[in-house]
């Protein structure tokens, strides 16, 4: 561990495309895309043939293929579908760098001897880690001066279906046509260029530097100044000249934290609210001298005497948050390396201790953290409004342990969806699922038809029926191009008093899902403001196949 003393990185990374939607576990010929706040993140060969690409929402991704099969984002069940790669590739190479489920970097220096060369390797790996995941994986492997050029070769490689291998000294000259935007890939984790509102991609190109050619023609030390440390590492790339950094220093001994666990704790949720609390202690004790960790060995042993480890990677620095993450991914994929063949795979049940797939095969009685690689940390600096301080802090750290002690399906958090009904803009996910530390804004997206801001206070789990009618007695309709067939006069809800409305506004039409015969709905919503004997009642009423209904009431 430490420092590698040769300042030459040759590296090889593997890229396997849109992990989630392979992990889910369908057939080749089924569409399949997964969904993270309520946009697609992956989808299958057969979804992406019929139109359905990373960023669509779900209502546009299910226009375009009628029959995707829509999946909740889940990192879990990703790291245990890239657990078969990572082992056929630690039989090629023994030190595997693992940036996130899908990618790695590999150094070359010595299993590149050992296989014949560069090409030699990369072709074995990639032969190995197709085998291990199926015909349903595209894979991509890239060789480079660097562990991040080697990632955008890998990236580019998806496109070619066979390596891509730039010989040594010769990487800037592969990288030189490539658009920048290909560095927001291995740059993204870095901090954000000062006096930016956007990646440093979308900078670059505003600037005019459109490839990364252009980017390595300009001086280094003018990008360092302007773009700072996402500039430096972006310039490093582009000309091919990525060496060990010079803040890295070797981290000592006493940073390392370990838990014993005792008793022995068979259940990987048990497990990873352990690893919470110790990395916890773990950012605590490198924040205590100001350093940031970038590269972390986790060590898990069992009563049994096995030891499993795995050396994670991180582009910018390893939160307390993302270490906790790396330790659950790496539990998961060790659950799955170990279950026996035929067994189900349990990525729909997480918390189900009757799921061999959640059970180590002896009790975890040891969990370690040891930095490989540490750097200055440059610290954050935070806005008058919005960003993380001490009392946020200690609530994310409070509704980790009771995570752990209860379940990982037991606390939940709201998240923005978007939609047109109020019950659909928000939705509650699991507390791992969501990025506390970011400011949640609103869908930016228009959603044609949607409630107007304010939110309703009180949304009714069931609609109850509501009886509207005008002035003459006759009920209030709606037509096909949005007209009310009269003014809403008086307004009987569940059977109850008639009571008048004293004002109203809409109707807001919404016509969903045109294209499904089955899950076809076409709804207007009213808001009525009722005059009662105690003041007046704000509420939202919808009407469809002919009956009003109560959706929301306003406080």
């Amino acid at each position: 561990m430490g420092v590698d003393p040769d300042p030459r990185l040759r590296s090889l990374a593997v890229e396997v495309a849109d992990l989630p939607a392979v992990a889910v576990g369908r057939p080749v010929d089924v569409p399949v895309a997964v969904l993270h706040a309520n946009r697609i993140v992956a989808s299958s060969p057969v979804a992406r043939a019929a139109g359905v690409t990373i960023g669509l929402r779900r209502r546009e991704a299910q226009s375009r293929c009628p029959t995707l099969e829509l999946h909740p984002a889940d990192g879990n069940r990703d790291a245990r579908a890239f657990e078969p790669a990572l082992r056929s590739i630690e039989e090629l190479a023994p030190r595997v760098e693992v940036v996130r489920p899908g990618r790695c970097v590999v150094p070359t220096r010595g299993p590149s001897r050992y296989h014949g060369g560069d090409r030699a390797l990369a072709d074995l790996v990639l032969g190995r880690v197709r085998s291990a995941l199926g015909p349903a994986a595209v894979v991509g492997v890239g060789v480079a001066d660097g562990p991040r050029a080697a990632q955008v070769l890998a990236v580019e490689s998806l496109r070619h279906h066979s390596p891509v291998v730039a010989p040594p000294g010769a990487t800037a000259v592969h990288l030189a046509p490539l658009p920048v935007r290909v560095l927001g890939s291995v740059v993204a984790d870095v901090d954000r260029p000062a006096g930016s509102d956007g990646s440093l991609p979308d900078l670059l190109r505003r600037l005019g530097v459109r490839t990364l050619g252009h980017l390595a023609a300009l001086p280094a030390p003018d990008v360092s100044a302007r773009f700072g440390v996402a500039g430096r590492l972006a310039h490093q790339v582009s000309t091919g000249c990525e060496t060990v950094p010079a803040d890295v220093v070797d981290p000592p001994l006493d940073l390392a934290v370990a838990s014993e666990l005792d008793p022995p704790v068979d259940r990987v949720d048990r497990v990873a609210f352990t690893a919470k609390v110790l990395a916890d202690e773990f950012t605590a004790r490198l924040g205590g001298r100001g350093l940031a960790c970038t590269r972390v060995l986790v060590v898990v042993e069992t009563v049994d005497g096995e030891r499993f480890e795995r050396l994670w990677r991180h582009e910018g620095r390893l939160t307390a948050s993302a270490v906790a993450q790396r330790v659950r991914w790496q539990l998961d994929g060790w659950c799955r390396s170990h279950r026996p063949s035929g067994s189900p795979s349990g990525s729909g049940d997480r918390g189900d201790s009757s799921d061999s797939g959640d059970r180590p095969d002896a009790g975890v009685c040891r969990i370690e953290l040891v930095p490989d690689q540490i750097v200055p940390d440059a610290g954050r600096q935070l806005g008058f409004w919005g960003g993380s301080d001490e009392v946020a802090t200690s609530a994310l750290r409070a509704l980790a342990r009771i995570q752990g002690q209860l379940g990982v399906e037991s606390v939940l958090v709201p998240e923005w969806r978007g939609g047109r009904a109020p019950a659909e803009q928000i939705q509650l996910v699991p507390l791992e699922g969501v990025d506390l530390d970011a400011r949640a804004d609103r869908p930016s997206a228009p959603w044609p038809g949607a409630i107007p801001s304010p939110a309703p206070a009180r949304i009714w789990p069931s609609p109850r029926p509501v009886e509207l009618v005008d002035a003459g007695g006759g009920p209030v309709r709606v037509s096909g191009r949005g007209e009310l067939s009269g003014v809403p006069h008086r307004c009987r809800i569940d059977g109850a008093d008639w009571v008048r409305v004293g004002s109203w506004a809409g109707p807001w039409c919404s016509d969903e899902r045109w294209w499904d015969a089955t899950a076809h709905r076409r709804r207007a919503r009213l808001q009525l403001v009722l005059s009662t004997g105690v003041g007046d009642v704000a509420h939202l009423v919808a009407l469809e196949s002919g009956s009003w209904w109560l959706e929301a009431t306003y406080d």
